[in-house]
């Protein structure tokens, strides 16, 4: 029954599942490589956009106001970071995996890319993180639709900029009148006051608008990508300018932000009799990484960002695991992590009979 299951495998080796595809049976076994280990820096960014009012050079001298932008601008800043770690194929680590009728494996399961994710096993899942979503903005206020008969059928922008003047102080005058219980029409009890308050604060703020320009506010993220390789000191990881953004490396209008990586020369262990005791030939046979650690540190110029310690898969050694490990007698199954390539897990049965 054992070799029917095998046969049937070696048959449907490259059917596809939710979360990975079952191995690629060739005449050798199955293919497959071992991950390294790219890091995700996720950079939230700030990005405010302002458009002069229509009256801005009305605002000094009606509403004294001073200092107000005659031109658009746009500009950004950096709110925050986050960095993960995602396993992409290490084309370095290419191997073959016997599942032939003398190998106890039933399913072999491989990432898109090809990355060995668990044999004879369910794989581990690795929760993505959620895709970014910017917070719902009020609709933009119409500031003609605040403006009174008066207003709309003056014959110059100049005309117009001094009645909406007009409008505002009269509305910020009936605010007042309210707030002090002293208008001619006083509201019958708090929630009528607080509904009359809040039309008049958007009247005056749409109006407001015409002479101070209106300023909005998105956040974005920018994902930099960077796959450590060995141990730098301040690396140009990216550039960024408080007018453009995130920029290109060589462009010297930016900001630079660096990156170091430390090895932390620290590996995790691996039981002796897991490990092969003859030399694989020809790349076959069952390889796990065991990653190495490494510490990055983020620089904004000369001074310190951000610091982390994770593992990673190409700071660290591979070794092969005993292939007797899925002979006959034995049922074995292996879970490994797709970031790092490090052995998960590993259950070792008898075989059923």
């Amino acid at each position: 029954m054992r070799n029917l299951v095998i046969a049937l495998f070696l048959l449907v080796g490259s059917f596809n599942v939710a979360f990975a595809q079952r191995g690629k049976a060739v005449a050798e076994g199955t293919e497959y490589y071992l991950p390294r280990t790219e890091l995700r820096f996720t950079v939230k960014i700030e990005k405010t956009s302002y458009t002069p009012g229509d009256f801005a050079i009305y605002a000094e001298k009606y509403l004294k106001m001073n200092d107000v932008e005659m031109t658009p601008s746009v500009s950004y800043r950096i709110l925050g970071l986050n960095v993960n770690s995602v396993g992409e194929r290490d084309t370095s680590k290419f191997y073959v995996l016997p599942t032939d009728s003398k190998h106890n494996i039933e399913t072999v399961d491989l990432s898109e890319s090809g990355v060995l994710l668990a044999i004879n096993a369910n794989p581990k899942q690795i929760e993505e993180p959620e895709p970014f979503k910017p917070a719902p903005k009020p609709a933009p206020l119409n500031p003609r639709d605040y403006m009174n008969e008066d207003i709309l059928s003056a014959g110059s922008s100049a005309k117009m900029a001094e009645l909406c003047a007009l409008e505002i102080y009269d509305i910020r005058d009936s605010k007042s009148l309210l707030s002090k219980g002293q208008a001619d029409f006083m509201p019958k009890d708090g929630e009528q006051l607080r509904i009359m308050l809040r039309n008049l604060d958007i009247q005056e703020d749409a109006l407001t608008q015409l002479f101070a320009g209106v300023t909005v506010k998105d956040t974005m993220e920018a994902v930099v990508k960077f796959v450590p390789v060995k141990p730098v000191s301040k690396m140009l990881l990216f550039r960024f300018s408080k007018w453009m953004g995130i920029t290109d490396a060589d462009d010297l209008g930016g900001n630079p932000y660096y990156i170091s990586v430390e090895d932390k020369g620290v590996t995790p262990s691996i039981q002796e009799d897991l490990l092969s005791k003859k030399k694989a030939k020809d790349n076959g046979g069952l390889y796990v990484n065991l990653p190495g650690k490494i510490q990055i540190t983020l620089h904004d110029g000369d001074r310190q960002w951000a610091a982390y310690e994770l593992y990673a898969a190409q700071f660290g050694n591979t070794v092969a695991l005993d292939e007797d490990l899925f002979g006959k007698k034995l049922f074995t199954s292996v879970v490994l992590n797709p970031v790092t390539g490090n052995l998960e897990s590993i259950e070792i049965d008898n075989a059923k009979k």
